[in-house]
């Protein structure tokens, strides 16, 4: 999984790591390795502690079959 982080120096030394919802989280290090590793770790115990991130469909469901609906109408191979 791959999430967005906001690295950003702090006011002195070191570093803030911080990420945004659904895994809200922030860490520092006195380095930019070490501030992202300190983030990693805490995102991963909340992982191992049973958070999940997930998508929720909502309103009126898809037909199953309609995201492929036209993918091959101009691929020669599927012209029977």
């Amino acid at each position: 999984m791959e999430i967005t982080v906001l690295l950003e120096p702090k006011e002195g030394h070191g570093y803030r790591a911080s990420s945004g919802s659904p895994m809200a989280t922030e860490a520092e290090g006195t380095s930019r390795e070490e501030a992202l590793c300190n983030l990693r770790v805490q995102i991963e115990n909340k992982i191992r502690s049973g958070a999940e991130i997930l998508t929720l469909e909502v309103g009126k469901p898809a037909l199953p079959w309609a995201r492929f609906a036209g993918t091959l109408k101009d691929d020669p191979l599927s012209e029977a």
